[in-house]
């Protein structure tokens, strides 16, 4: 007996994947739900586990190939590793094909086959006799095929989870792909340079990273504001507490929490940075699910603090730290990169001083972040030393006005600043 291995449903949107690597070789003895085979999206990577226990008795297809949803990907035959051999052997029986001998009964064979009558199938029995499987009907809402674009193979033409894997592949294949615009013409290299060139496929994340971000710079009427912020309390409190919150929380007290605090404030009073344009309509959202930009080898991935206005500061923290975590190990969830009504962006950590961040569409704001460093302030008519961050707020103009902009950075600054307020809740 073969269990085929198949291209699971990846999540809204995702309709394809490139297979990155296969942790096992044909002819390996696997166990059921063992990682199998990488398959990257456009938004995260996953494993494919094995559907049953037995041998991987087939790859068809490699890295670096692009499979779509319900894409056959190898085959699990039943046995152990040690069976592998004679499995092939198996076929040497083959002379037993004379078996054919009993040809002269041709007609027997186009009896059953008039029986069949291909045309009457399952599909002409009242498809709609049976709802969908539960398991079915939540991959029609997915993939936002209807239940009557679907042949039922189950009982009384019930519609099975794998009917829709199969509607949804047969689908793509049909759809024409948009074609994509010729790219310019690379200047031309010396032959002496081209030799010391190394050219690398862009990953389906880094391709994905491009558009996303070209597509926000050809959409939205993006602009940028700039602040700077005294660091200096924050950083006090830090320095005070640190030792005291990690031993209570089990994290460290770092200065990503301090900031989602106080943007969640800085939104809920100037909501129209928590919007976006739906058509014709601005959709205000009285949540606050904050996106927060991850750098990995792979690239920047943007996992979301959903309800961030209901968390403490420790549990911001945890969920910003196991975030970081799992983003580096490519363990990321597509459900914990949707949905994010903002962004937060840290080019600090590489020592940027000033940048201008592009957004996150849909979403109409995102915050970028610098590196602290020590500059002459007045203070009191006095030049002193603070440490000072310069913060950039890049928005959509056509949701947000400057004046909201501004005093959207401004109500952040004063947040950091004064992070008794975030403390309190001020």
């Amino acid at each position: 007996m073969t269990t085929e291995i198949r291209v699971p449903t990846l999540g809204e949107s995702v309709v394809e994947a490139t297979v990155g690597q296969w942790f096992k070789q044909a002819g390996d003895a696997v166990a059921a739900d063992e990682p199998l085979v990488e398959l990257e999206t456009d938004k995260v990577t996953v494993e494919v586990p094995a559907p049953a226990g037995g041998v991987l008795s087939e790859i068809v297809v490699k890295a670096g190939d692009t499979v779509e949803v319900g894409a056959l990907l190898g085959a699990i035959a039943a046995g152990d590793g040690a069976e592998v051999a004679p499995a092939p052997k198996a076929a040497a029986p083959k002379p037993a094909e004379p078996a054919p001998a009993p040809q002269p009964a041709p007609a027997p064979a186009a009896a059953p086959v008039a029986l069949k009558r291909e045309p009457y199938t399952r599909t002409e029995i009242a498809p709609t006799s049976m709802p969908p499987s539960p398991a079915a009907r939540k991959l029609l809402e997915e993939t936002g095929l209807a239940a009557d674009q679907v042949a039922g193979t189950g009982r009384r033409g019930q519609i099975l989870k794998g009917d829709v894997i199969s509607a949804a592949a047969e689908t793509l294949r049909e759809t024409p792909r948009e074609a994509k615009p010729p790219a310019a013409p690379r200047a031309p290299v010396t032959p002496d340079d081209a030799a010391r060139e190394e050219r690398v496929r862009m990953t389906r994340l880094r391709q994905t990273i491009a558009k996303r971000l070209k597509d926000a710079q050809d959409t939205a009427a993006m602009l940028t504001t700039f602040n700077d912020v005294d660091m200096s309390k924050v950083m006090e409190l830090r320095k005070e507490y640190r030792d005291a919150f990690e031993k209570r929380h089990g994290v460290k007290l770092g200065f990503m929490g301090f900031f989602v605090k106080a943007c969640v404030q800085a939104l809920k009073d100037i909501p129209a940075v928590n919007a976006e344009i739906d058509g014709d309509d601005l959709v205000y959202k009285n949540y606050y699910h904050i996106g927060v930009a991850v750098g990995t080898e792979r690239g920047l991935v943007v996992p979301v603090i959903r309800d961030a206005d209901r968390m403490t500061l420790a549990e911001i923290e945890g969920t910003i730290a196991d975030f970081g975590i799992r983003a580096r190990e490519g363990k990321l969830g597509l459900a914990e990169m949707q949905g994010g009504t903002f962004t937060i962006s840290n080019g600090g950590i590489y020592g940027s001083m000033l940048s201008t961040p592009i957004l996150n569409a849909p979403q109409s704001g995102i915050l970028g972040m610098h590196r602290i460093e020590e500059r002459p302030v007045v203070r009191d008519g006095q030049i002193v030393a603070r440490p000072m961050m310069y913060l950039a707020l890049s928005y959509d103009h056509r949701i947000v006005d400057g004046k909201e902009a501004v005093t959207f950075l401004v109500n952040v600054k004063d947040s950091l600043e004064n992070p008794a307020r975030l403390i309190l809740d001020l």
